[in-house]
């Protein structure tokens, strides 16, 4: 995918003179480079840049953005690059911004429960510098991403019915402007009523209103006890009926999972887990107190019984919790290797809650009616799922029909109350309908665009259509 170069040769050259004389930052303009930098995960789209820069910290940041404003010359984020719409293509060319060596934990403070860290840090990382804290940051998208690229695209995870999203624990942050200046939308203070909430306004802009430098985030007490495991169910309207009992009863579990038959069985190749079937599989977690944990692990084994007739099935050792686990981590390569040699179209969708099963049927219906392999792994507990829609981008025919599944769950998600996206975000891909999903809203977002950004040099042609 490529869009002309809204800038001149010259500009290009006069910019590049000036990012070589910014301190501490790296500037990278071979083109074997610059193609690493040319894609994301997942879509095939794809857009050479003509100059990486990594900086070192938010000042040369600010310098980077001062240049490119006054070059006239596009400028997009990149982080992990584990996005999967498109987010990261920098598909007008310009300057690729690599954030992924800011990756310093400025400050951690037990006692208030936060932390603030630049944008680069890796969220596993973060995790294993608060092991000896009693904390932890629970927002776990799968992918190791980083930090910065987690607020662009408002992510999600397992922990989500539990600890929220991405919006529900960022603080505060310190971002670049378009122009170079450097503001903070926030303080350390858990509430605030003093103007706009400008933190949420840069969570879920996908870089195309700032760059977010640093991040304040909140953190959680590390449970004193957890217990987990799976409940196998051939009936998927029987295994939907298990999480929405489970949710109704106020069970308050930290991580409640759907994998449909097929994410099963490739789960259980892939990680070779002989005793995981290929049939829908439910995987829970419950933490905190050990009395109360049992007490809702065994109402929710009742539920089991009651709605499908089948008891769970516990982990007994942490080994074998971080072994299932972390095959649901892997969901996505396990979906790839069921087809070695095609991509991955992944897309969610979120739904309210009563409409959860309901969405979830129907898009098992589309599927088959599609006759493509597309295996679905859902954070039911709030209504999000996802598809991983296997295809083949070099046979239109099979694209076609791929890319129809995804609009045909996208316009269900939409017509249930719901969103075309719960935590992939928009990027390209899903560009078009923006306007179904907001209607004269829509408008608004783009004024808010033009008024921080009125040359549209922070990460072009994402998010809005035409």
């Amino acid at each position: 995918m490529q869009a002309d170069a809204p800038y001149t040769g010259e500009a290009l050259e006069r910019l590049c003179e000036g990012l070589g004389k910014v301190e501490g930052l790296a500037v990278e303009r071979r083109p074997s480079v610059c193609a690493q930098y040319s894609s994301g995960e997942g879509m095939p789209f794809s857009r050479v840049p003509d100059v990486v820069v990594s900086p070192c910290g938010t000042d040369s940041v600010a310098a980077v953005m001062s240049l490119a404003a006054a070059a006239g010359v596009p400028v997009t984020c990149r982080g992990a690059g584990t996005s999967l719409e498109g987010q990261v293509v920098p598909v007008a060319g310009g300057v690729v911004l690599d954030l992924s060596q800011m990756n310093r934990i400025v400050d951690v403070s037990s006692e208030a429960l936060d932390c603030t860290v630049e944008a680069g840090v890796r969220r596993k990382d973060l995790n294993s510098h608060l092991r000896n804290t009693g904390l932890f940051f629970p927002i776990d998208p799968g992918a190791d991403a980083t930090i910065g690229g987690m607020v662009s695209t408002r992510a999600s995870g397992t922990q989500a019915v539990r600890h929220g999203t991405m919006k529900d624990n960022v603080i505060a942050l310190k971002v670049v402007m378009p122009d170079g200046r450097i503001i903070r939308t926030g303080s350390r203070a858990r509430k605030s009523a003093t103007g706009y909430d400008l933190t949420s306004l840069f969570v879920g802009a996908e870089g195309t209103l700032g760059v977010v430098t640093e991040v304040t985030l909140k953190l959680a007490p590390r449970p004193s006890f957890q217990l987990s495991g799976i409940c196998q169910i051939d009936d998927l309207s029987a295994a939907l009926s298990v999480i929405s009992q489970a949710l109704l009863h106020g069970l308050e579990p930290s991580r409640i999972e759907l994998l449909d038959a097929v994410q099963s069985g490739a789960c259980a190749r892939y990680s070779r887990l002989d005793a995981l079937r290929e049939t829908n599989t439910i995987m829970f977690e419950f933490a905190g107190d050990e009395a109360d944990v049992r007490r809702r692990a065994g109402e929710f084994a009742a539920i089991c019984w009651d709605e499908a007739g089948v008891s769970p099935d516990y982990f007994d050792t942490p080994e074998v919790h971080s072994l299932y686990w972390g095959a649901r981590e892997r969901c996505y390569e396990a979906a790839l290797a069921l087809a070695p040699g095609k991509k991955n179209m992944g897309t969610d969708a979120c739904v309210p809650l009563d409409r959860l099963a309901e969405c979830i049927l129907a898009t098992r219906r589309f599927i088959d009616e599609a006759g493509l392999t597309a295996p679905l792994v859902g954070h039911v507990g709030d209504g999000n799922f996802h598809l991983g829609i296997l295809f083949d981008p070099h046979d239109a025919e099979e694209t076609a029909r791929a890319e129809a599944l995804c609009e045909r769950v996208s316009m269900l998600a939409i017509e249930l109350d719901g969103a075309c996206s719960g935590e992939h975000g928009i990027g390209l891909h899903k560009r078009h309908l923006l306007d179904r999903q907001h209607g004269d809203a829509l408008a608004v977002m783009r004024a808010v665009k033009a008024a921080l950004d009125p040359a549209s040099l922070m990460n072009p042609g994402k998010i809005f259509p035409g």
